[in-house]
């Protein structure tokens, strides 16, 4: 598990497959804001795969951040939405939030931050 500081996870990224909103883990900026997650090593052959599936290019790009796990300071990469992707105006589909929010609760992530995604409306 860690945290992104200056980010906020919004589910407002237009799905490029049904419409929907897809997470973006925002830069705010605001130090106050915090996207919690989980930290996944991969082998560099498997980066290619890992892009098509995350829709590299296709409403999102790759950015380097720098994140905070239980075991210190780490530089990692993340997917956040493009530009021309997020469109406030959406909502994720029930199931899309549920799955969010499983997710979250499976890697027990901070219980506010777990509250935080069940109040998400849902279209």
């Amino acid at each position: 598990m860690a945290k992104l500081t200056g980010h906020d996870l919004r589910f407002h990224k237009m799905s490029t497959n049904d419409g929907s909103s897809k997470c973006d883990a925002y830069a705010t900026g605001a130090s106050t804001d915090t996207v919690w997650g989980v930290v996944f090593e991969i082998a560099s052959v498997e980066k290619p795969r890992l892009d098509r599936a995350e829709g590299l290019g296709f409403g999102y790009d790759e950015k380097s951040v720098d994140i905070l796990s239980a075991k210190g300071p780490l530089s990692a990469f993340t997917y956040i939405a493009s530009p021309e992707a997020i469109r406030p105006d959406l909502k994720p589909f029930a199931w899309y939030k549920q799955y969010v929010l499983d997710g979250a609760i499976e890697h027990e992530l901070p219980p506010e931050y777990i509250e935080a995604i069940r109040t998400v409306a849902t279209g």
